[in-house]
């Protein structure tokens, strides 16, 4: 016997996404709701059995044979006209399954990913049957109503049904586009683990977690470690390595200058600058480079005070060149003001306060309060910083503020 009773939600979490892309195999993509359903009422047996026999030397192999069993049976009853039974019998001890392959993974994935589904679905999707997060914990990390999460997942998988998606790894032909929404999909993972909009955390761990562990998945796969995919794999390394030096003991918010960078994970760091080596075997900068780019600028300083700002700005220019955007340009904002001055900054970060879609962006207003406090204007600081926290950022980011807006007065 191994693992304790606390170890249980680890291991039900690290083993559950696995046991599902297993069974999507076997089942077909058209039967993910089978698939979940009897992984969780395998989980749950398990929590039942376990507290009193202890958890198995094989954990996956027992849940697995659980899990088969009582999609076999459903799927009896279903043909049969039955109602499903209350509870099925435990396997016995002795069974033993081979764990499910990284391919199924994979396949998964790409059944998540498909272009049909559409970006917010794919996201979602991928997060609910690839990572196994309940319906609220993905609410709780976009900020949604657990209905509507509800609703966008049983409308993905009446649509995978529909079309019939094959529960396969796309052939080289058809790789390039298939593969792009899934790492479009991992990026916008990790994106909302590393910066938690509203609440008490500032970092999602389980979000930025399965966001490595799937980018990491990709880029060890030779039919997926396209450039891109690794390109992708050293950015969420790199950002992720610095997730130790983030917060001070009393929770707040620390910015790049006053975070102490002997904290960040340099295994981590060591590992993305190994993806980086191998994205640039490609003919073509990606946006994934670009921002890996940076975020290297960054890890590669030994001090806030040696970060080399004009090759920082220099791929933000290159950045917006490839895949523009206001939050791109609010961030080449703030480089450019660490290159040239704040007045410099201020000069590009004022004009995008007339694009709506920064009205409601946290960091706009922060950065803004932050260049004009840093250019002699208190007052006008201090209005950004205001608007910054009508917004309801997450808790470390409003001590953050409200320490600055302290400052202004």
């Amino acid at each position: 016997m191994s693992e304790s009773a606390p170890d249980l939600d680890r291991l039900f979490r690290q083993h559950a996404g696995r046991l599902v892309a297993w069974l999507g195999r076997v089942f077909g993509a058209g039967r993910l709701d089978l698939a979940e359903d009897v992984v969780q009422d395998a989980l749950a047996e398990a929590l039942r059995a376990w507290r009193w026999s202890g958890v198995p030397d094989r954990p996956e192999a027992w849940l697995a044979a659980v899990a088969r069993n009582r999609a076999i049976d459903r799927l009896r009853r279903e043909a049969r006209g039955l109602p499903a039974p209350d509870a099925d019998v435990a396997p016995p001890p002795d069974i033993v399954l081979p764990p499910p392959l990284a391919d199924d993974t994979l396949r998964l994935m790409f059944v998540c990913g498909h272009p049909a589904l559409g970006e917010p679905v794919q996201v979602t999707l991928m997060l609910k049957t690839v990572c196994s997060f309940s319906v609220e914990e993905i609410a709780a990390a976009f900020l949604a109503r657990p209905t509507a999460i509800a609703q966008r997942l049983v409308r993905a998988k009446a649509r995978i049904r529909a079309l019939g998606l094959p529960f396969t790894v796309p052939e080289p032909p058809e790789m390039a586009s298939r593969l792009a929404p899934v790492l479009r999909a991992l990026y916008l993972l990790f994106d909302a683990g590393y910066r938690a909009r509203g609440g008490d955390l500032l970092v999602r761990d389980a979000l930025c977690e399965e966001a490595l562990r799937l980018s990491e998945l990709l880029a060890a796969e030779p039919r997926t470690a396209t450039p891109e995919a690794h390109a992708l794999a050293a950015l969420v390394d790199l950002q992720h390595a610095r997730r130790p030096a983030r917060q001070a003991e009393d929770g707040t918010l620390l910015t790049l200058d006053r975070q102490d960078r002997s904290r960040w994970d340099q295994a981590m760091i060591a590992r993305g600058f190994h993806h980086l080596e191998a994205a640039r075997r490609g003919d073509r900068l990606s946006a994934y480079h670009l921002e890996a780019g940076i975020a290297a600028a960054h890890a590669a300083a030994p001090s806030f005070e040696a970060t080399d700002w004009p090759a920082i700005v220099g791929w933000y220019d290159a950045l917006m060149a490839t895949a523009p955007s206001p939050v791109i340009a609010v961030n080449r904002a703030v480089a450019v003001a660490m290159r040239d001055g704040p007045a410099a900054g201020l000069a590009l970060l004022r004009p995008l306060a007339a694009d709506a879609r920064l009205g409601g962006y946290t960091l706009f207003h922060a950065a803004l309060g932050e260049l004009e406090r840093r250019d002699g204007r208190p007052d006008a600081a201090a209005a950004a910083f205001q608007a910054a926290l009508a917004l309801r950022p997450n808790e470390p980011e409003r001590r953050l503020l409200e320490q600055r807006l302290a400052g202004c007065t």
